[in-house]
């Protein structure tokens, strides 16, 4: 049975860009910890376990959103690091070619190209607006919100959706 960590019990401090340490209010006390979420695609901020160097599962947060503001903002700078994906604001140029798909994007990392291969599997719309999109080289891309790219970048990509 999991070992549910109450969010008034807890208080998380970073360590680095994706490790924190974590001192419950009954003096225990771990270092080094990484935050996993349980549900990737659809859990961003609920049910987050707190996992040591060796993988064991420390316990598990229900809502990052529900810690005290200093840990809540550790640890969604934690895994906004840990698993980082660029978020794409626009698209500037799709071409296809013996059915490989080039496309370049504007993300908030910058400019980039990459393949697509098949897009009907490389692409996932996910029920909040968001689409994610895996390239030939399992790179993985977030549009956070479809319906607010510009006109030009919805009209590219609406037919692949």
């Amino acid at each position: 049975m999991p070992n549910y960590i109450e969010s008034s019990a807890i208080k998380l401090t970073p360590r680095d860009r994706i490790f924190v340490d974590a001192e419950f209010y009954t003096g225990e006390k771990f270092e080094n910890l990484e935050l996993h979420r349980m549900f990737p695609i659809t859990g961003l901020t609920k049910y987050i376990a707190l996992v040591d160097s060796e993988g064991n599962e420390i316990g598990i947060i229900r809502d990052v959103e529900e810690l005290m503001p200093e840990s809540r903002d550790t640890a969604l700078q934690c895994l906004d690091e840990y698993y980082m994906m660029p978020r794409i604001k626009r698209f500037i140029k799709m071409s296809e070619k013996f059915e490989i798909w080039m496309w370049t994007v504007e993300t908030d990392k910058g400019i980039c190209t990459f393949e697509i291969r098949n897009h009907i599997t490389a692409i996932k719309p996910l029920y909040d607006g968001r689409v994610l999109i895996k390239d030939a080289n399992d790179n993985r891309y977030e549009i956070p919100d479809v319906k607010q790219l510009d006109k030009k970048s919805y009209k590219m990509i609406s037919p692949k959706l």
